[in-house]
């Protein structure tokens, strides 16, 4: 009987760079297996949780240490104190064929390594990818590694939940594995959507580029159409092997869902101002109309 695991398998590894500032960060979160998920998601999100709370502790305590003993926030050192800054965590998807290429990706995303020795992932594998995104905003991704034959599973609803953005794979050397990716948009089209009801922004990945093209990506004007016509955010050629177009492709990605993400705060603000307005009290200076 198989039973669902998930277990830590790598720390956190980090690099700082000439300021001292933290620069990216990675973590897997694990690999989770067979039909039963609910336990390992749950440890899944307490690892992620104490993660996230060491990383916030750490930034706490280096910002403490930077005041010297004694030293008092004047008007001429308070504008160097240093800001608040703005977190999100995001869930993206990484979906398409078997062996296109989505554990590569990720682990040339996150890790900055390649191997040839990948084995086919089973149900879903998951990383953490956490961005420098400016000197204020600071990003952390979830990349959801899906197997490639959950399609014809009926997990992917559970697993494609609260998911803000997905990447498609293909592969350039196997025509079939294009024809398909319309199968896994219109999958992930169904099942998982933003707030406002429309669909979450999906880029197209034609991968393993270093190698010999064929089908439609060896006529870019041809694949730049089908993106425009089935909703798609973009393409990229993308080679984990060579490391081509990987930090662009989730870049353009990470900037239609912070773009996403500002548009729904905007609404959601100016829902409660409507709110307000059609409900709120009438002015105390309005006279009463009065039968006597």
């Amino acid at each position: 009987m198989v039973t669902r695991v998930i277990t830590v398998v790598s720390s956190v590894a980090s690099r700082s760079n000439g300021g001292g500032a933290t620069s990216d960060l990675e973590l897997d979160l694990g690999t989770v297996k067979s039909a039963d998920i609910s336990g390992a998601i749950r440890r899944r999100s307490s690892i992620l949780r104490s993660w996230i709370k060491r990383g916030a502790e750490s930034r706490s305590s280096s910002v403490t240490h930077q005041r010297q003993p004694g030293r008092t926030m004047t008007k001429s050192n308070m504008s160097t104190a240093p800001t608040e800054k703005r977190e999100h965590l995001y869930k993206i998807l990484v979906i398409g064929e078997l062996g296109t290429g989505k554990t590569s990706f990720i682990k040339r995303y996150v890790h900055q390594f390649f191997s040839q020795n990948y084995r086919a992932t089973i149900g879903v594998d998951f990383a953490l990818k956490v961005l420098n995104w400016d000197q204020n905003t600071i990003i952390r991704l979830q990349l959801w590694d899906i197997a490639g034959q959950e399609r014809f599973g009926n997990m992917t609803r559970v697993y494609y939940k609260e998911a803000v953005g997905a990447f498609i794979v293909f592969d350039v050397t196997r025509s079939a594995t294009f024809d398909a990716v319309i199968k896994w948009k219109q999958d992930l089209d169904s099942k998982v959507q933003l707030p406002d009801g429309k669909p979450i922004p999906c880029i197209l990945l034609a991968n393993k580029s270093d190698q010999q093209k064929q089908g439609i990506v060896t006529t870019p004007a041809k694949l730049d159409e089908y993106v425009k016509e089935h909703g798609f955010a973009g393409w990229f050629e993308t080679s984990a092997k060579e490391n081509v177009n990987i930090e662009e492709a989730a870049k353009s990605l990470v900037n239609k869902i912070l773009t996403n993400d500002k548009q729904n705060n905007a609404g959601e603000i100016v829902d409660s101002d409507r709110f307000a307005l059609a409900g709120g009290s009438k002015d105390p200076h309005q006279k009463k109309n009065c039968a006597c």
